[in-house]
């Protein structure tokens, strides 16, 4: 899952929220150095991406995208289920997408001194840019494909695997659909667990 899920998985605590958006750049037991909720966030957004690694439909998901990004196809995928995710959005909420990407920037841009440093740097531009709201757009997750190239080790073939998105919409839609609603489950579980 990318930063759209991992988001909305997060329920209502925006400190939670805050600790399940900076999860990747928080490593080993340097959660400890944050606030109790920021730790609980930290922690979900571990079990939420050793679930979605794991899951037999992701891998499914993945398995399409081999021929270009290899042992990369996962991270392809949490970006191309953050599209499935903005394209159903009113499945999943109540709020428009628009309305939940403006709480999350301002719930982030009012705790930005408790950011890690690599966060930092990359806030600004994805709140300018709402690149969280662009993710339910075909362009918008071409241009976080190219982003991540230049900025990462991901391979560099944004336009093929916009193509491929292109050509197994039902299937990626399906399968996310499917992930979904247990990946859900799964979060409020250790939500309750993690109180």
């Amino acid at each position: 899952m990318n930063f759209l899920a991992h988001l909305y998985l997060s329920g209502n605590d925006p400190l939670v929220q805050i600790g399940n958006f900076i999860g990747d750049h928080v490593k080993g037991r340097n959660y400890l150095r944050y606030a109790p909720a920021i730790q609980k966030g930290i922690l979900l957004h571990r079990k939420i991406d050793s679930f979605t690694d794991t899951h037999p439909i992701v891998k499914q998901s993945a398995r399409r995208l081999t021929e270009k990004y290899g042992r990369y196809s996962g991270i392809v995928i949490d970006v191309f289920y953050d599209h499935y995710l903005g394209k159903n959005w009113t499945t999943f909420s109540d709020v428009s997408l628009t309305k939940f990407v403006s709480k999350v920037h301002k719930n982030l841009l009012s705790n930005y001194f408790k950011l890690p440093k690599e966060v930092k740097s990359f806030l600004p531009f994805m709140v300018k840019s709402r690149r969280l709201e662009t993710y339910a757009t075909v362009d918008g997750i071409h241009r976080s494909l190219q982003i991540m190239s230049n900025y990462s080790s991901l391979p560099a073939h944004a336009d093929w695997a916009v193509e491929q998105m292109r050509l197994f919409d039902n299937e990626f839609n399906d399968e996310f659909l499917k992930f979904f609603q247990e990946v859900k489950m799964m979060a409020h579980e250790e939500l309750v667990k993690l109180m």
